[in-house]
């Protein structure tokens, strides 16, 4: 990463704002300069004013921001031009916006897929990280399928690096980022706030967890021991989205400050009246996979983390699975998120 010139797509969401972060202050890796592209100029601006605020000292790289779409091949060629690194963030996220708008998901999320690719082989990239997600594997929404085509469409990339061997292609693939904006954190607090009840879909479900920070620090990590074709998988806890909502009114309810009727609503009721069970919605799992049984005969445990490849074949399968996990989240661990949230 040092001494390069860095492009993020989608980079003003939350994960953008945690690299550009990351590669501003780490020393040991700081670009020659950073491209924020992304279609959002408000939220450009306001990235803008926070890296006005914040110390990096005089040696920082240099940040541009670029106003763009991937779904436009020509801006995201130009926008490519002279970048050694792309980190592909950009993506429609929502499952119900996804699902309401699937041919708006196709074009952001696969074409714009393959607008990367050519953009980044006519412009001679050294490398392209994809970030995908846990709803890529066995996906059963729209979203979740055009991710996993995305990332099929990286890992088969490779074949038009020719002799040159470059670009390389390659993805990282994680669970629920705790704090993104998507994340249950916001919404349940949002939730108690606005309505004096946190709703779940079910009460067994279960979901691995990441921080924004972890997940920002491991792509950064893979790039500089990327390797063709291979998807990365950060290991990291699972939690039951109930405990999670269980913390969240026990935090509320040992608040002494009362600031609506939801606050004593929630102070004098009982557990079970605080957390509402609403059953699971359309294209959404009871337990997330992050590696099949299928890719877990071609899957490398580095320590740390997993990595998919071709090129091994396991006599045991391995699988990774939300509710089958090894390491998962205390009751405390949780807890001192849910106070993090409201701080």
């Amino acid at each position: 990463m040092k001494g390069k010139e860095v492009l993020i797509t989608g980079g003003t969401g939350s994960l953008g704002k945690e690299l550009l972060n990351q590669l501003l202050t780490r020393g040991n890796c700081r670009p020659k300069g950073i491209r924020i592209f992304s279609r959002d100029e408000l939220k450009q601006w306001e990235m803008r004013q926070w890296i006005s605020n914040i110390n990096i000292g005089s040696a920082a790289p240099g940040v541009s921001f670029l106003v763009g779409d991937i779904r436009d091949y020509d801006r995201l060629k130009m926008a490519m031009k002279g970048v050694d690194i792309v980190i592909h963030c950009a993506a429609l996220k929502q499952v119900p916006s996804c699902e309401y708008n699937p041919i708006e998901a196709k074009k952001t999320n696969i074409d714009g897929a393959v607008n990367i690719i050519q953009a980044a082989l006519d412009n001679d990239v050294e490398k392209v990280m994809n970030i995908s997600t846990d709803k890529a594997v066995y996906p059963i929404n729209l979203y979740g399928m055009t991710k996993a085509v995305a990332e099929k469409l990286f890992t088969q990339a490779n074949v038009y690096a020719g002799n040159r061997k470059r670009p390389i292609f390659a993805s990282c693939r994680y669970g629920n980022v705790i704090g993104s904006r998507g994340s249950i954190f916001p919404l349940f607090a949002k939730q108690i706030k606005k309505q004096g009840y946190i709703t779940v879909t079910h009460k067994e479900m279960t979901r691995f967890f990441i921080s924004l920070e972890s997940v920002a620090d491991f792509i950064i990590e893979r790039l500089h021991h990327m390797e063709p074709g291979r998807t990365y998988i950060p290991k990291m806890p699972s939690a039951f989205i109930l405990m999670v909502a269980e913390e969240f009114i026990k935090e509320r309810q040992a608040c002494g400050t009362i600031h609506s009727e939801n606050d004593i609503y929630i102070k004098h009721s009982s557990m079970e009246s605080c957390i509402k069970e609403i059953g699971i919605r359309p294209g959404e799992k009871l337990h997330e996979t992050l590696i099949t049984k299928e890719e877990g005969a071609h899957t490398i445990d580095n320590g740390t983390f997993y990595s998919i490849t071709k090129d091994v074949q396991r006599v045991k399968a391995l699988a990774y699975k939300s509710n089958t996990n090894s390491h998962w989240f205390s009751r405390e661990d949780i807890k001192g998120l849910v106070v993090d949230t409201f701080a």
